[in-house]
């Protein structure tokens, strides 16, 4: 039960904790934003040296990590900071489980603050130039990355890919998931198909993975241009949501020519319950792709499910993939 609901509480304590709860997601993104947590580093310091190590104002650097220390985020003893053993696992640059997609959570705060306006207009109403943007578009593909090779192994692992030589990972951003599926299958190679200007990135992930010499990269924007033909599985990962309805069920055709017979089509989403009336995690994002996207949402199964069939795709099913994420996985018979 959720203690914090608000019909579970007879004084509205809950919904001002929902209002103030964007004060502890600033204070926490902006120490993001500064380099904070890295210039903390494994070492107690006290908020002078870390306010002198960024160039930050002492006082107002000594009150930030005062209210971080306060929420739980650092530790405070005898006027000197430290990080959590959870922060020093995930908030150091130098932890092989660092968060490296945090800046990303910095970009969305600005698309954010638009919410009003965007349900007023029922459109993104951000009009900045996010491709010719480098850095949030290097931070996008840092935080799909940190997500993705968390994730990537357990959904390759319980796919069949006795038959799959060739795999299709379009809009693959960093190419997590087509490194997975090369280290699953020693005959199987991949390619990452996503926008030009995003692959020079793909392909420094894939050196990082050890990977590049069998993942391939295609340039393409997937709902202009034709995918190249003849493979085995095609994966949608998290590229639905991005996208109208009709935009999906163009891409669901493009990808079944992509297929030979026989080949096998994934979609990885954030689903939707059938009554739209849940779980949070999805209803939230579809708010995300509200700010930040023409015509972007997330949708149920069902409704993904007859997009496939239209497109020539039978016997469905669905894996759960994760606590918030499933996969439906379709066959192109002809």
């Amino acid at each position: 039960m959720d203690t914090h609901s608000p019909k579970n509480l007879s004084y509205p304590q809950a919904y001002w904790d929902a209002a103030g709860a964007f004060q502890r997601s600033r204070a926490f993104l902006s120490a993001v934003e500064l380099g904070l947590f890295a210039a903390l580093g494994a070492q107690e310091r006290s908020s002078d040296e870390v306010a002198e190590a960024l160039g930050t104002d002492r006082r107002a650097t000594d009150r930030l990590m005062t209210a971080l220390a306060a929420t739980g985020i650092l530790e405070k003893r005898g006027g000197r900071f430290a990080h959590t053993p959870e922060g020093r696992r995930f908030l150091l640059p130098d932890s092989p489980e660092y968060l490296a997609g945090l800046m990303h959570q910095v970009n969305l705060w600005e698309s954010w603050s638009t919410l009003t306006a965007a349900v007023r207009a029922g459109t993104s109403v951000v009009r900045e130039n996010r491709r010719a943007d480098a850095e949030k578009t290097e931070a996008f593909i840092a935080a799909m990355h940190d997500r993705a090779r968390r994730a990537a192994d357990g959904l390759v692992t319980r796919l069949d890919l006795r038959e799959v030589r060739r795999v299709l990972d379009v809009g693959g951003g960093s190419g997590a998931y087509a490194a997975a599926f090369v280290r699953a299958g020693e005959a199987t190679r991949a390619t990452v198909f996503d926008l030009p200007e995003v692959l020079p990135l793909t392909r420094r992930f894939l050196d990082m993975e050890g990977a590049s010499e069998r993942v391939d990269t295609v340039g393409g924007d997937y709902l202009q241009d034709p995918l190249p033909p003849g493979f085995d599985l095609v994966l949608l990962s998290a590229i639905l949501h991005s996208n109208g309805a009709e935009e999906n069920q163009l891409l669901i055709r493009k990808c079944a020519a992509a297929l030979r017979p026989g080949g096998w089509l994934v979609i990885q989403e954030f689903f939707m319950d059938e009554d739209r009336g849940g779980p949070a995690r999805a209803a939230l994002f579809a708010l995300n792709m509200l700010v930040g996207t023409e015509r972007g949402d997330t949708y149920t199964v069902g409704e993904v499910t007859g997009w496939m069939e239209a497109a020539g795709f039978t016997g469905m099913t669905r894996m759960e993939t994760g606590p918030e994420t499933a996969a439906l996985v379709g066959r192109k018979e002809h």
